[in-house]
């Protein structure tokens, strides 16, 4: 059938499709660790009480019609508090955006600035940007990042391809990686963001930058994470902010986001929401408002939440550095924010005790979800192409109790290589 080139083009992702694939593997009675999605056990982490009570009452007040292109002005207000409060950052509520979770606003950011052929630049591994590019029509340019800095993109990695980009897409706290752009990264990217925007001048595109910081309330210590605005003021005018409630409170289903940015783009960002109905649902904006009044009550949550979620992420880690120092071809990356451990695993080339030579890091995915009964993406999932030894765990459907029988599976299986 002839469709769309667009269509032809686009593909769904391969991490959704495998997760379906081993959910359906447990729902026939296999025992597997399933450590894909992005997504939280909401028996193990719910959302936040007042904000469940919250949701409850809206409904119940009828509160289900449209909610309005911007978002309701509560929410919006609550959210510059949040801000405020966080980051000593100062938004107006007029330049703040409420849509169904961070994904349209992500694609709206594209297609305000994105036009046919213009360069989208992202490094790698890193979520989806990929994808966004080509449903923007974009040419996307992925900058490879390395290990030894935390697999986050450097002012001179960055700065050979920037001239000719109108938009940068980064994402701090990373996906996949759980790492965090360092202050002084942030500070050497805006400075070059800014001065490649003076020297472009009034009639050129500028050069805009993409924030996905979907995760940064979930920084384990203070002083990790820093806001883009707090380091360099005059990003105000080229830097969009992408956040929601679906990873820093557990509420992937419950679909509120918001962006900040400048004016003259959220305004155009407000029209794409509205022409694709992308609206939050006005029961949870009105719940999310109100639960944003009390910031104590907020505060408490985070807390307890990111304490729950790095001491799983930190003892995996310690798991996986054990078995490095006994001698194993294994490494990782102590976490820093989010439910996401980057794991090194040299294991391609190896043999299994039946024969089979694994070739490549997809072989190595399959022997672990065979052999171990553990299922993780490896980093060229995420667009990176030469740290095919680096995967990614995600423990947001974990039981707690199940991290000694992770850890004890995959190395019962790496010492049955040969």
């Amino acid at each position: 059938m002839k469709l769309s080139n667009l269509a032809n083009n686009i593909t769904t992702s391969p991490i959704l499709t495998f997760a379906a694939s081993v959910n359906a593997k447990i729902a026939n009675g296999e025992k597997i660790y399933n450590l894909t999605v992005g997504d939280f056990n909401s028996n193990i982490y719910p959302i936040p009480s007042e904000l469940k009570t919250e949701i409850i009452n809206a409904i119940g007040d009828n509160q289900t019609n449209y909610p309005g292109a911007a978002g309701m002005p509560k929410l919006r207000n609550g959210v510059a508090n949040l801000i405020e409060k966080y980051c000593n950052v100062k938004i107006d509520i007029n330049d703040i955006l409420i849509a169904s979770g961070s994904r349209p606003l992500i694609y709206a950011t594209f297609k305000t600035i994105v036009d046919v052929g213009d360069k989208v630049l992202f490094p790698v591994p890193s979520w989806n940007n990929d994808y966004y590019a080509t449903l923007s029509a974009g040419e996307a340019v992925a900058v490879e990042t390395k290990a030894e800095n935390n697999f986050m993109p450097t002012r001179d990695e960055l700065l050979p391809h920037i001239q000719d980009a109108v938009l940068l897409a980064l994402c701090s706290p990373q996906n996949p990686t759980g790492t965090v752009l360092s202050k002084q990264q942030l500070i050497d990217i805006c400075d070059l963001v800014v001065t490649e925007n003076k020297r472009r001048g009034a009639n050129e595109k500028p050069l805009f930058v993409m924030f996905d910081q979907v995760y940064w309330l979930m920084a384990f210590k203070e002083g990790v994470f820093h806001h883009a605005l707090s380091v360099n003021p005059e990003m105000q005018k080229y830097a969009i902010f992408i956040d929601g409630l679906s990873k820093s409170f557990a509420g992937t289903g419950v679909r509120v986001g918001w962006a900040t940015g400048p004016s003259e783009v959220i305004d155009k960002m407000r029209a794409f929401v509205a022409h694709i109905g992308a609206w939050a649902p006005k029961a949870e904006q009105v719940a999310t408002g109100e639960y944003f009044q009390d910031l104590a009550k907020v505060d408490g949550f985070i807390r307890n939440f990111n304490s729950k979620l790095q001491i799983v992420l930190e003892k995996l880690y310690d798991g996986f550095i054990d078995m490095k120092n006994s001698g194993l071809s294994v490494d990782s990356i102590k976490p820093e924010a989010s439910i996401y451990l980057s794991i090194k695993m040299d294991l391609v080339g190896k043999t299994t005790k039946d024969g089979v030579i694994l070739k490549n890091v997809d072989s190595v995915q399959e022997f672990l979800l065979n052999e171990a009964k553990v299922a993780i993406l490896p980093f060229s999932w995420f667009g990176a192409t030469n740290n095919n030894n680096w995967y990614r765990i995600s423990i947001g459907t974990c039981p707690p109790d199940a991290i000694d029988n992770i850890l004890g599976n995959i190395k019962n299986a790496i010492l049955s290589l040969k």
